[in-house]
């Protein structure tokens, strides 16, 4: 068991599920409550990490990370050094990947608030961001730690997004979904499954976790 790729997985992991709630929960509220009549462009550009092959999405991070491109090139010129194949690039690469598993269910637990209860708020002369913290939030607490858990659930598992963007640098880039792929390419198979269960079994927790606390079967998944 590679313990340093599993811990700087956790990390990373940590990191795009805490960064996607601060980023989620506002955009999941426009999209819950915006009567812009091309928010559905919005909603699919969110929704396609979930079709869009890994491979393309972490090819076009890996562009737009790189050295020729003005978000490189601002960074290299801040830092001394590249953001691609580097962990910040991981993280980026991560929060776009994870994206709809985080905003998909904060939207869905704010569209299922009663709207009553949101106007009687608002009759009370509670302005929006009071209604939203003592109405929406309170309300919502089970898709809010169902789009936590899943993102992080998620980032735990990213192969295809992390290899790309952050290449296979022990210590610094290399997860454990790249270790376990190691592993089975230098046909150690035993070192695989043991690493490969124990990602099995958190990944069944946590989805055990979400789906204990909302009490209801398949309500927390990326999809409305």
């Amino acid at each position: 068991m590679n313990w340093e790729a599993f811990w700087l997985t956790v990390r990373l992991a940590a990191i795009v599920s805490g960064l996607l709630v601060v980023i989620g929960i506002p955009v999941a509220y426009w999209l819950t409550f915006s009567r812009w009549r091309w928010k559905f462009l919005v909603e699919a550009a969110v929704s396609l990490p979930i079709v869009l092959p890994p491979t393309v999405l972490g090819f076009y991070v890996l562009v737009a990370l790189g050295s020729r491109s003005p978000i490189g090139r601002w960074w290299e010129s801040a830092t001394g050094h590249t953001l691609a194949f580097t962990f910040p690039g991981l993280v980026i690469g991560s929060l776009l990947y994870s994206l709809p598993f985080a905003i998909q269910p904060f939207a869905s637990s704010f569209g299922a608030v009663d709207r009553r209860l949101l106007q009687a708020s608002a009759s009370l002369g509670d302005g929006p961001r009071q209604t939203f913290f003592r109405i929406i939030v309170p309300l919502s607490k089970g898709g809010l730690i169902a789009g936590f858990a899943l993102s992080f659930a998620h980032t735990l598992g990213e192969f295809g997004v992390v290899l790309m963007v952050g290449g296979n640098i022990p210590g610094v880039t290399r997860t454990i979904s790249i270790d376990i792929f190691d592993q089975v390419q230098t046909g150690n198979y035993s070192s695989a499954n043991q690493t490969a269960m124990i990602l099995l079994v958190i990944s069944f927790a946590v989805l055990s976790l979400v789906y204990g606390l909302n009490r209801r079967p398949w309500a927390a998944g990326p999809w409305r």
